[in-house]
């Protein structure tokens, strides 16, 4: 996705912009940073993330959310993770659009985002209390970065290899590579279905 920047705002100034906006935004440190494009394989891979997360949680514990659910993640900041997992009832502001309680958090990356992914984001998805864990995955090629938060810390894991599994503790399941990357197709001409 390429990122577009705009001018300083407050949090409700940028609430109304963006709620009369056709364009998608998140809000970084009070300014607008306009998220625009997606390729087929980042949406396949949001799609498919969904999925697999809603057929492995039970829903009376769990609502899976899709690209559209800001997080708050500071006092001028809210971000819009491609999916969220909230474990029990949603906790929003008033403004129902900004969730305060995920426990999980995944990045679909673009060329233009994954830094922004791995270092501002992770930084600000570590500091919400409620999250146990933020998964990045690649669109590129396979391969899944997991943070997780443990009594010691936050530790990296990745995963590169169609029969690994992604131990989400905080979610009492697993993700197997080999199910997220069905029909993703890399740009090489590799397809990851198998």
């Amino acid at each position: 996705m390429v990122i577009e920047r705009v001018q300083k705002m407050s949090v409700d100034e940028f609430l109304d912009f963006a709620e009369s906006s056709e364009e998608w935004y998140e809000f970084i440190d009070g300014e607008p940073i306009k998220m625009t494009g997606g390729k087929l394989n980042h949406f396949r891979l949001i799609n498919r993330l969904q999925v697999l997360l809603a057929s492995r949680l039970p829903d009376s514990e769990y609502e899976v959310l899709g690209s559209g659910m800001l997080v708050r993640v500071g006092e001028a900041s809210l971000v819009a993770p491609d999916v969220s997992v909230v474990c029990g009832e949603p906790e929003t502001e008033a403004d129902t659009r900004i969730l305060l309680n995920p426990i999980l958090v995944v990045e679909v990356t673009s060329p233009s985002s994954i830094d922004r992914d791995r270092v501002v984001k992770r930084k600000f998805y570590q500091s919400v209390d409620s999250i146990q864990a933020y998964l990045i995955v690649d669109q590129h090629r396979m391969l899944v970065e997991l943070y997780a938060r443990s009594a010691t810390g936050w530790h990296l894991r990745t995963f590169s290899q169609p029969d690994e599994q992604i131990p989400l503790e905080a979610l009492n399941c697993s993700l197997s590579l080999r199910d997220i990357y069905r029909n993703v197709e890399f740009e090489s001409g590799e397809s990851s279905s198998e």
